[in-house]
């Protein structure tokens, strides 16, 4: 039997329940996107800009949770962008031209040109005898095979009228090509010279003991560092590329202004960093491949087509390759942030 103090305390509780305000439904954060990003290298100072902006939370302002790996030279980025393995990565322009030409159904595509210049080059002894690019005919070069001076080397030769035939490449890994020339056990190592140099100077052969040919200076103009991503990707990602550009370049520019709080993030994710060698490393990446009179002036990854051209020609014809790729087949400007952001 229902009593009527039951049926009054039944209705107080309705009213009560009818008097709370109603209350809007929380908004749902949409969870961050994950994007696989890899270096070329290994976490030294020129690419310590991206686990900077990470740090500082770039990534995560665009609602991107990063992963950043280190890389294994220019020569692999762009079979490991390729096939999936990573998302984006960065490399030098040149040896992901050479993949272009030779896979054309590879579906890569740079995102990003903000390399201006080259840091390929070969270094010897400073005391050798080799001086000028024919020195190097019956020689023996150390380097891995992805590495980007040595796909690029080709392209040296051709322009300096080097037989490649009379090259003898030692293939090395990454961290036994410096040893090689220390230990006269080759004459020189190809490579960039951000890397070169410094992981030299690191064991014991100060610049000034080193030789350094740079292509550039000798009749090869190219282009630097791009960021890569494959077509696929793009297309199904496109906010995602755009916001990942943003953030690039933000740590970019934030890390030219900042390079020893750079650098102190680099010293806490790898605790061996070397300071003063990552410190001078990152600024021969800035001031001898990022910063030109071309960038100060137009902004970082405005690119010339005519120059890109000429680029990519170099590339097919040092490896006897037809003349198929345009600037188009290479390179899109359509993801990029707003040039304001693009300025050291």
């Amino acid at each position: 039997m229902i009593s009527r103090r039951h049926v009054l305390a039944a209705g107080a509780s309705a009213a009560s329940v009818a008097a709370l305000p109603v209350l809007p439904a929380l908004a749902q954060t949409p969870a961050p996107a994950k994007l696989k990003f890899t270096l070329d290298w290994a976490r030294q100072g020129p690419n310590a800009y991206t686990d900077l902006g990470k740090e500082k939370g770039f990534f995560r302002e665009v609602g991107i949770d990063v992963t950043i790996d280190r890389g294994f030279g220019s020569g692999r980025v762009p079979t490991d962008i390729a096939a999936g393995t990573y998302d984006m990565g960065q490399g030098d322009i040149g040896p992901v031209i050479k993949f272009m030409a030779q896979n054309p159904d590879s579906d890569l595509v740079a995102v990003a040109i903000w390399g201006d210049k080259s840091l390929m080059g070969v270094t010897v002894r400073s005391d050798s005898a080799i001086k000028t690019p024919k020195d190097f005919e019956g020689k023996t070069l150390a380097a891995p095979e992805t590495d980007g001076g040595r796909q690029l080397f080709p392209a040296f030769a051709k322009a300096n009228g080097i037989d490649m035939a009379k090259i003898n490449w030692m293939t090395v890994t990454s961290d036994l090509r410096e040893p090689m020339l220390v230990q006269k056990r080759a004459d020189g190592i190809t490579g960039a010279v951000t890397s070169t140099s410094m992981s030299l100077k690191n064991i014991g052969m100060d610049v000034p003991q080193q030789r350094i040919l740079m292509y550039r200076d000798f009749n090869v103009d190219l282009y630097g560092y791009c960021f890569l991503t494959i077509h696929k990707f793009l297309a199904a990602n496109p906010a995602l590329v755009r916001n990942a550009l943003k953030a690039l370049f933000k740590s970019l520019v934030y890390a030219n202004n900042n390079r020893a709080e750079s650098v102190a993030v680099l010293k806490k994710i790898e605790p061996l960093t070397d300071v003063a060698i990552e410190t001078e490393r990152q600024a021969i990446s800035y001031e001898r491949m990022v910063i030109s009179d071309y960038s100060k002036q137009n902004g970082l990854s405005v690119v010339d087509p005519a120059r890109l051209t000429r680029v990519i020609r170099t590339i097919e014809d040092a490896y006897g390759l037809p003349p198929k790729l345009t600037p188009a087949n290479v390179y899109t400007d359509a993801f990029l942030p707003p040039l304001a952001e693009r300025r050291l």
